[in-house]
């Protein structure tokens, strides 16, 4: 089997928190009783794939360059995020005023991402509310991995119902203002600068659990600190949450999660469920990484990764093994 050139060895340490109180023990499942789940992320990892486990199925899938932000729902909501799926990146300009010129000569390795694990106090953008500070946007890597330029935005007032922005050339010159709705049945509305206003991709809330995606991850070893993508599995911000448990998939349950908390981060399952190989160019999987997810409607399972390949050796297909709980 064949592989792309990718992070190795790296195993996270994941942080947990919170835990399900009162949790009733449930009998070892069989292996026998598994059902087998896969998604097709492409050779490229171009997809992004929203899956739903109580129906072991696809939900919906979109490419990554579909959209560049996406904007928090609820009513109180305010957070703006990057498409993490390209690398994208934002830098504060110091100005208020986004018509001005732009010089980003010093950046450097300054820029910020948005963590991967979901932090609304880890974001690029941080709480714009107070300064409506004018921000530079990396705007990431297309599919083929070139640079998309850079942009400037300035994200002016957020309703109950809305939020507005404007956009603009480096130099200051092609000003745009938009206007982006919230959606009270999803978590984020995504919005696209080819398309000019908000595009459909997440589906409505309770209809999935996970995304199959590239994400950015930061790493601090070794040094130098690093953002890079990697391809693994997120929540989606669908409300689920992951206990991550090492271990024999036959012998877990539900128990195990009295010593294993859950964690509503984004990127429990993440992406070090595989390992790549620099010596044979393959990924191999770690099998006895177990993951007990509580879904948004309360239903708990229980899955592992055991492949990353597809029937014709192409990579890019992780598969899985589940069992409701």
């Amino acid at each position: 089997m064949r592989g792309t050139i990718g992070i190795c060895g790296m195993v996270l340490a994941l942080a947990f928190s919170g835990c399900v109180k009162d949790e009733i023990p449930v009998p070892k499942q069989p292996r026998g009783g598994a059902q087998e789940g896969v998604v097709h992320i492409g050779t490229d990892y171009a997809s992004q794939v929203w899956y739903d486990l109580a129906t072991n199925s696809v939900v919906s899938t979109n490419s990554k360059m579909d959209w560049d932000l996406t904007f928090e729902c609820a009513g109180d909501g305010w957070l703006v995020r990057l498409n993490m799926a390209r690398n994208m990146k934002a830098h504060t300009t110091g100005q208020s005023d986004i018509t001005l010129p732009t010089d980003t000569t010093g950046y450097g390795s300054t820029w910020t991402i948005d963590m991967s694990d979901g932090s609304p106090d880890s974001t690029a953008l941080g709480d714009w509310r107070t300064d409506h500070p004018v921000y530079v946007l990396d705007m990431g890597l297309s599919v083929a991995g070139l640079p998309m330029g850079v942009r400037k935005i300035q994200v002016e007032d957020v309703s109950t119902s809305a939020y507005h922005f404007r956009a603009a050339a480096l130099d200051g010159s092609n000003v745009q203002d938009f206007t982006v709705q919230k959606d009270p049945a999803r978590s984020y509305a995504y919005f696209s600068f080819n398309s000019g206003g908000t595009v459909i991709i997440a589906p409505p809330l309770g209809t999935y659990d996970m995304v199959f995606t590239q994400y950015t991850h930061q790493f601090y070893a070794p040094d130098p600190v690093i953002a890079y993508l990697v391809t693994g599995t997120v929540n989606g911000f669908s409300g689920m949450r992951v206990a991550k448990i090492i271990g024999d998939f036959t012998s877990v349950t539900l128990a195990d999660t009295l010593n294993n908390p859950f964690s509503t981060q984004e990127d429990v399952i993440g992406y070090d469920w595989k390992t790549y190989s620099f010596e044979t160019s393959e990924y191999t999987i770690n099998t006895n990484f177990i993951y007990i997810v509580q879904t948004r409607a309360g239903y708990f399972f229980k899955l592992h990764f055991i492949d990353f390949y597809d029937d014709q050796g192409q990579h890019g297909s992780p598969k899985f093994e589940l069992i409701p709980l």
